[in-house]
């Protein structure tokens, strides 16, 4: 394996990730962040603080500690309280980026063959991201699932709408450079 090339691949697909939900969330304004669509549901600021703390728990020294940090409260990441503003869930959602990517970054090609834990439980580091790339995209879906649910009519596809991909198919650097997708 090309880990260099692995790696390179693995910060662009985090960063469309990141993108993506961020494209999401812009759409809908502040209460709808914190709108659930059911009793049981999670909106997409619980969504946020939930990845938020993942990410500060998993990529915090990665090669050193376990990735389930004894300062994490999982719990309470599904917890919206007082003090849980969009500024502040925001901020959250990019120190939690900024600690993943500054992880990725500086590890060496000598580092993918290492073992780390998660709960105590051993994975290559490779293993570890490719668990957390998963994870990101499930509840990353769930926010663009959530934000186009809430925004409805309006919702601004984030990919290519209905209807259009015979237009998208026959020039698609055209269609691209024409639409925000």
């Amino acid at each position: 394996m090309d880990v260099n090339a692995y790696k390179t691949n693995l910060l662009n697909e985090l960063q469309r990730l990141k993108k993506l939900a961020e494209n999401a969330f812009s759409q809908i304004d502040d209460e709808q962040l914190f709108t659930t669509i059911n009793k049981e549901g999670n909106s997409v600021a619980v969504i946020l603080k939930h990845l938020s703390g993942n990410m500060r728990s998993r990529w915090r020294d990665l090669l050193t500690t376990d990735g389930e940090k004894p300062d994490r409260n999982r719990d309470n990441e599904f917890v919206i309280i007082s003090k849980d503003t969009k500024d502040l869930i925001l901020k959250q959602w990019e120190d939690g980026w900024s600690i993943l990517f500054n992880a990725i970054q500086s590890l060496h090609p000598s580092d993918f063959d290492s073992t780390i834990s998660i709960r105590g439980e051993p994975h290559t580091v490779v293993q570890a991201i490719n668990r957390q790339l998963t994870h990101y995209s499930y509840h990353v879906g769930q926010i663009v699932f959530l934000a186009k649910h809430l925004r409805g009519s309006e919702w601004n596809s984030l990919s290519v709408p209905f209807g259009k991909s015979k237009e998208f198919n026959i020039s698609p650097r055209k269609y691209l450079s024409e639409h925000e997708v």
